[in-house]
């Protein structure tokens, strides 16, 4: 762990030994841990690097005050993982059939601009979604009452509930070190998540226009606790973690069901599912003090919760538990949630061939075309020296290796 003041003069301590970390991203450090309101010192994961109001990796604990864009705007993104009675003798010798029976249940990509015709929704809802949906939607409909301007994307929650997303999300088929097979998911709250993170962090800014708050940067704009956006604002988020969480069950169900159809042996689920939002908000208590934590591109792990750490196409992913003592305390009880991005997607794109993904992804049934380049295994950091870097605090329950990979 390094300790160091931000050049602000807020302090900052960091999980980064052995990684890079670019100067974009140090100068948003230095501006986040000034901020009046952290409380102690700022956590960074080594899987930090630059990201829209704060960056990716940053554990952010506060009082009296919420920052709506270091929150972000795929409120309630996460992991999901189980591990299934299947070995990987079980799994069919050519595993095409089984990512096709993926992909044929949860609806995954975006096309028509995200319209009528998308691919990435449901045309016709499912009745098991249909049923989920309706345990949310009153409080939906509570939140659009109070701001109308959510209602457009509020309309099409229901068609993407159960629905992949596209970017970094996806859906796996792992092995682990007992070649035991595990499901494993990433997505979060969809457009409504997006929509609801968005609008807020436009009525933070205006806020702060309002108050003649100047700031070193206009996305560090906050809600300060007690006002009627901070109350909607958390009622909202807390209500986008919830979907998402339900979300990833959703397509959990059906990615098991695909794996059922596509392998002749019986099975079942013999542990208990790992199911941890990375992008979001939770009342804790840290350093005798009761506070607000946000998570962005971080997990909460203790001895007794479990986490996910994914790697990139390609690479080992971690299933994970808290080490109890001082490191954890001073990360916030937190880890990485992946190995982090080394370059922009554009940068990517640039930087590697076809060919280069064709490498990198050897022996991975999924997509091998240029729209995912930019998601390939060398866009990311190493995925052992960000395990490395944490190792004070994090250890390794599971190690998983994809077999399928399913994008978005």
């Amino acid at each position: 762990m390094q300790v160091f003041q931000g050049a602000r003069g807020g302090l900052i301590k960091a999980w980064i030994d052995g990684v890079a970390v670019e100067d974009q991203a140090r100068k948003q450090l230095d501006n986040i841990a000034a901020m009046p309101f952290i409380h102690k010192h700022l956590a960074i994961m080594p899987d930090v690097h630059w990201g829209m109001g704060a960056t990716i990796g940053s554990v952010i604990p506060t009082k009296g005050a919420i920052i709506p864009a270091a929150v972000g705007v795929d409120l309630g993104c996460g992991m999901m993982a189980i591990r299934t009675t299947l070995k990987a003798a079980d799994l069919p010798d050519n595993l095409s059939g089984l990512r096709t029976a993926i992909e044929q249940r949860i609806p995954h990509g975006r096309t028509d601009n995200g319209g009528r015709n998308d691919r990435g929704a449901w045309g016709e809802v499912p009745e098991a979604q249909t049923e989920v949906f309706k345990g949310l939607s009153g409080e939906l409909q509570n939140i659009v009452d109070k701001h109308p301007k959510i209602s457009q994307s509020a309309s099409r929650a229901h068609n993407h509930l159960g629905t992949l997303g596209t970017g970094n999300h996806f859906v796996e088929v792992c092995l682990d070190e007992n070649d035991a097979v595990w499901i494993m998911l990433h997505s979060g709250s969809r457009g409504i998540g997006n929509r609801i993170g968005s609008y807020f962090i436009e009525r933070a800014k205006h806020e702060m226009k309002c108050w003649y708050i100047s700031l070193p940067d206009e996305d560090l704009a906050y809600l300060p606790e007690g006002s009627d956006l901070f109350g909607d604002y958390m009622g909202a988020v807390s209500w986008a973690q919830r979907f998402a969480r339900a979300n990833r069950e959703l397509m959990m169900t059906a990615a098991l069901e695909a794996l059922s159809v596509s392998v002749p042996k019986r099975f079942t689920c013999d542990c208990e599912a790992v199911n941890c939002h990375h992008n979001y908000v939770a009342h804790e208590r840290h350093f005798g003090s009761d506070v607000l934590v946000t998570r962005k591109g971080a997990v909460r792990i203790t001895p007794e919760t479990l986490g996910i750490i994914p790697g990139s196409m390609g690479a080992k992913s971690f299933i994970v538990r808290g080490i109890d003592g001082q490191p954890a305390a001073e990360a916030l009880c937190s880890c990485s949630h992946g190995a982090g991005r080394a370059m922009s997607r554009s940068e990517a794109k640039r930087r590697f061939t076809l060919e280069d993904h064709a490498l990198a992804t050897a022996g991975v049934e999924c997509r091998k075309d240029s729209e995912v380049i930019d998601e390939t295994p060398a866009a990311y950091k190493d995925i052992d020296a960000v395990m490395k870097a944490q190792a004070d605090h994090v250890e390794i329950v599971h190690t998983l290796k994809q077999v399928v990979c399913v994008k978005g």
